[in-house]
């Protein structure tokens, strides 16, 4: 699919994802060698997006598990659709009285409902969840395991099973391999440690907020309508965000939509009023934005002292502290 490491940067470029040397290097490796990738870091610095291109730019179908507190085998493989079994059963009914008229005893009549059993647990009435979807699809297929630190260590554990051999046992079907070995991308936002077994399975990839120039090309990449000058200083502004030490730092989304945000304003530049009353584009808070305008203030007084003794202002901010 991928010669090199090189069309893997531009691939997702051209999905207007703008990967690191380090994110195409791993993508470019997990693919070529069929291993499940792990990719940790913050929420909302495009762990997800990546697998959501890495299947644009392969021509992939995505299926996504969400994970959840409580996600159980049954919602994440397959379950039984016992009302559709129920309604079925009553559509045949008089079938089934013919079948059973036969019947001696209530023995005779179990054994020989029983052998009908494979028209009531069929294909027909299963109904597949993401793992049996990946496993089952008629192509190749990206599967996003999305924030499985959230799901309990169980599930954690069942998943490796999958993971090991790509095929699952239905018991009244038998087992099913999968038919294409799907291209499998898990994502934590490290809020439990996962386990060692899962990791050893896995390519690890940790995925970080991006520099000041990463992130200006991704918001170049997105809001190409932006002007180069109001996009560095919104990105400037993001960047100082994110060392002031809050509570929910902004993610990358969250600097597209802010960028957007500008962009609809009319905004020629970032005043200290425009800063102030969209701020909440960025941080969802209410400590993280007093954190904010205080640094705001401080560092307005501190270029008011610097245009009073060297004649600059706000521009020459570097950062916030």
């Amino acid at each position: 699919m991928f010669e090199n490491v090189g069309q893997v940067t531009r691939a997702l470029a051209e999905q207007q994802y703008i990967a690191t040397d380090e994110i195409s290097t791993v993508m470019y490796l997990a693919n070529q060698l069929g291993k499940p990738l792990l990719a940790e870091g913050p929420a909302g610095v495009g762990k997800t997006e990546l697998a959501k291109a890495w299947a644009a730019a392969s021509g992939m179908p995505l299926i996504r598990l969400q994970c959840y507190e409580g996600l159980d085998e049954s919602k994440a493989l397959y379950e039984w659709e016992y009302a559709k079994q129920m309604l079925y059963t009553q559509l045949l009914r008089d079938k089934l009285s013919e079948i059973l008229s036969n019947a001696g005893t209530l023995t005779e009549a179990a054994d020989q409902l029983g052998a009908e059993e494979d028209v009531f647990f069929s294909d027909r009435f299963l109904l597949a969840r993401p793992l049996l979807q990946a496993i089952t699809s008629e192509q190749r297929a990206v599967l996003l395991i999305d924030e499985i630190d959230r799901a309990d260590a169980e599930f954690e554990a069942f998943l490796l099973e999958i993971l090991s051999d790509f095929q699952v046992t239905v018991p009244e079907l038998g087992t099913i391999a999968a038919k294409h070995r799907p291209v499998v991308l898990l994502t934590s936002n490290n809020t439990r440690e996962l386990s060692e077994a899962l990791k050893r399975r896995c390519l690890y990839l940790f995925v970080d907020y991006p520099t000041h120039d990463a992130e200006l090309n991704i918001v170049r990449s997105r809001v190409p309508e932006m002007s180069e000058r109001l996009a560095s200083e919104a990105v400037q502004v993001v960047q100082s965000l994110r060392g002031l030490d809050l509570k929910k730092n902004p993610s990358v989304s969250e600097t597209i939509d802010w960028a957007k945000a500008l962009v609809m304003l009319n905004a020629d530049s970032i005043d200290a009023k425009t800063l102030e009353t969209t701020l909440t584009v960025l941080l969802k808070h209410e400590s993280d934005v007093q954190k904010a305008r205080r640094a705001m203030m401080r560092s307005q007084g501190d270029d008011d002292s610097r245009r009073g003794s060297r004649g600059y202002g706000t521009s020459g901010r570097r950062g916030w502290n």
